[in-house]
């Protein structure tokens, strides 16, 4: 059985994805690394998903205000073994409900040009390219979009 949570970066689940999901892209990423790694930091995020299948932690995303009425999501993650089942369009979802909530009108994400995966899924659910923004703007290996919510 497959359940939705919203919680907060404290949650220990949601540390234990973001750790593989660090490793993953140290590996992923290589010397271009540390640069991204700075603004990945998830301390006091107030807005995360977790998805479990059955009692484990199956994949996980946040959100966090980028200015009045826009989202930022971050830390989209699906282990490997989990992959193929639809978790992470759960997790986007749910994010993007959670953001109308909050009165939020947009989301904007960056993801590196090479995640294949990552870039079909944001494609997939309609978000659109756009110019670089904030701390990503020159910075080529990176592709980040949008999409209007309400």
């Amino acid at each position: 059985m497959i359940t939705l949570k919203r919680t907060t970066s404290d949650n220990p689940d949601f540390r234990g994805l973001v750790s593989e999901l660090d490793n993953y892209l140290a590996i992923r990423n290589g010397e271009a690394n540390e640069f991204f790694a700075q603004f990945n930091q998830i301390d006091r995020i107030k807005h995360v998903v977790l998805v479990y299948e059955e009692e484990r932690a199956a994949g996980c995303g946040a959100m966090k205000e980028y200015r009045p009425g826009t989202m930022e999501i971050k830390r989209m993650f699906v282990p490997a073994d989990q992959r193929g089942k639809g978790i992470a369009s759960l997790v986007l979802n749910e994010l993007e409900s959670w953001a109308k909530e909050l009165g939020c009108s947009r989301c904007i994400l960056e993801t590196g040009d090479d995640m294949k995966e990552a870039v079909a899924l944001y494609t997939k659910h309609h978000y659109r390219v756009i110019p670089n923004y904030g701390q990503y703007t020159n910075v080529v290996d990176s592709i980040c979009f949008e999409k209007d919510i309400l």
